[in-house]
């Protein structure tokens, strides 16, 4: 099983992850508490370990802003969290290539055996992500590609989201103490999915 820590947008916290290697890092370019600026990924993504696959997370951004990360490469994969459709997919597809995250707002009225967009993974989030809330994972059924696990996820009910057998855990608030990450929760996180994936 992998594991993700989303949300980095201090240099420190790269620091933390060279030492820690979890398997991915997020770099989140929507507006949000942890947004960072192209600027501020570069330095970082250029401090990082070769080994870490950096992610960068977009809301309906334009394709242009994702082609230039990624040609630039600053991001590895693409994660997208807004309402991009197939067509909007395709289109990115066509000028990029490197693997894509959709991500599923999870409810009670999702029905996962409707969705299909032509990406690599699914991300499985709570309704509002970054917000430290679960969804209810009885809602995931068999999906046809491997998926990340997020929303809510922290060290308390870690190991029920292991039990989900997701491809890759993904955490952001859960290894936060006071909005800021803390390297004592990420060492924790990625050295227990790393411990029961083996």
């Amino acid at each position: 099983m992998k594991i993700k820590i989303c949300g980095l947008f201090q240099n420190g916290d790269i620091d933390y992850v060279n030492e820690i290697l979890p398997d991915y890092i997020g770099f989140v370019f929507a507006k949000s508490k942890r947004q960072v600026s192209y600027d501020q990924a570069k330095v970082m993504s250029s401090k990082l370990d070769k080994r870490i696959k950096t992610v960068g997370v977009f809301v309906d951004a334009s394709i242009d802003e994702i082609v230039k990360l990624v040609n630039d490469q600053i991001i590895d994969l693409v994660q997208l969290h807004g309402d991009e459709g197939i067509d909007y997919i395709k289109q990115l597809k066509a000028k990029i290539n490197v693997p894509i995250i959709k991500a599923i707002k999870m409810t009670p009225e999702t029905d996962l055996r409707t969705i299909s967009f032509p990406v690599d993974y699914y991300l499985l989030d709570s309704v509002i992500s970054g917000s430290g809330k679960t969804f209810d994972w009885s809602l995931i059924k068999k999906l046809d590609k491997p998926f990340f696990l997020a929303g809510g996820i922290n060290s308390g009910n870690l190991d029920g989201a292991i039990k989900i057998n997701a491809y890759a855990i993904d955490v952001s608030s859960g290894v936060e103490t006071n909005g800021i990450k803390d390297p004592n929760k990420i060492k924790e996180i990625v050295r227990r999915i790393k411990n029961d994936s083996r």
